[in-house]
């Protein structure tokens, strides 16, 4: 602790390291899909573990796959940060009055996010005027069957959209209690192995992006953990890249998939771990589409939600 204080001192200043300090446990969203390798080999190697554990600090894992659900549970102080989170969750939290900052980044998985019907006929996204639709509720995938919705000129509500989680829209759909699921990654997979048939994906509809988050209180009250959360993540992106086939390997295995699908979903994920300008500019373009169907109360300042880090 003494390496962490004098780092403090001449770093960042006696009040960011006092309270430091005093941190025990640093608690952390756990976010496998829709294919976030990061995420799985930093948990399977302990790598937030092995960062902390000489100051004696405990990294403690939470399996919260809904960006909502993590927002919600940064707001209620049980959760400091996210390992993988929409940025469309992050927009609607903080216009909520929920801060929530982006870290720095983790995926563009465009392909692997999507509308999918169940077993039986092929159908449209015009086909969704009247039908039941289920999957969660304010995140990148009901941002994509807005948009699908909306590029057919079908105003959202006129589809009889449910909030479920992921695993459980699947399991109503196939069983034909859904007409369709907002499904992920290797459940896109899954359904369509079982018969179902996927409608749309976000490509050309929306520009999903997965960042990694820290609460707002977190933020300002932490800044030299915020660093070395960062540090860490960035250091599973590269020993994604140096070890290639072993990472699919543990992604495989925890999504219960072949390694060659492991492959398909992540050459689909689009791995990064700084954002640029093209990421902001996107952001502002989200927060515009979330402002124009109602799903976000107010603007939010893009500037003040991304942090120094992500950017450098």
């Amino acid at each position: 602790m003494k390496k962490t204080l004098l780092a403090c001192l001449f770093g960042l200043g006696l009040g960011a390291c006092v309270n430091a300090a005093d941190v025990q446990e640093i608690n952390i969203a756990y976010v496998k899909a829709p294919f976030n390798l990061q995420n799985i080999v930093m948990k399977h190697n302990q790598m937030m573990e092995k960062e902390f554990a000489k100051d004696g600090i405990k990294v403690k894992w939470h399996d919260i796959t809904s960006g909502a659900k993590q927002t919600q549970a940064m707001a209620a102080g049980s959760l400091d940060a996210s390992a993988a989170m929409n940025t469309a969750s992050i927009l609607m939290a903080n216009a909520a009055g929920n801060p929530i900052r982006i870290a720095t980044g983790v995926a563009h998985p465009t392909s692997l996010f999507a509308i999918v019907g169940k077993p039986g006929p092929q159908m449209k996204i015009e086909d969704l005027k009247g039908k039941t639709v289920v999957g969660p509720k304010g995140t990148v995938l009901h941002q994509t069957l807005v948009a699908a919705l909306t590029s057919k000129g079908i105003d959202p509500k006129d589809v009889n959209f449910i909030n479920m989680d992921i695993p459980k829209g699947m399991t109503a759909m196939m069983a034909g209690k859904a007409d369709a699921a907002l499904l992920a990654a290797s459940g896109i997979y899954k359904a369509n192995e079982g018969g179902a048939k996927t409608i749309a994906t976000a490509q050309g509809l929306i520009q999903p992006n997965l960042v990694f988050t820290v609460s707002g209180k977190f933020a300002k009250e932490h800044p030299q953990l915020v660093e070395r959360l960062v540090k860490v993540n960035r250091e599973a992106h590269q020993w994604i890249k140096d070890h290639k086939q072993e990472a699919l390997e543990i992604g495989a295995k925890e999504h219960g998939i072949s390694v060659k699908t492991a492959e398909n979903l992540a050459d689909g994920s689009h791995f990064y771990d700084t954002l640029t300008q093209k990421d902001l500019d996107e952001l502002a373009a989200d927060q515009k589409f979330l402002r124009e169907n109602g799903m976000m109360a107010k603007d939010v300042n893009i500037k003040e939600i991304v942090l120094p880090t992500a950017l450098k």
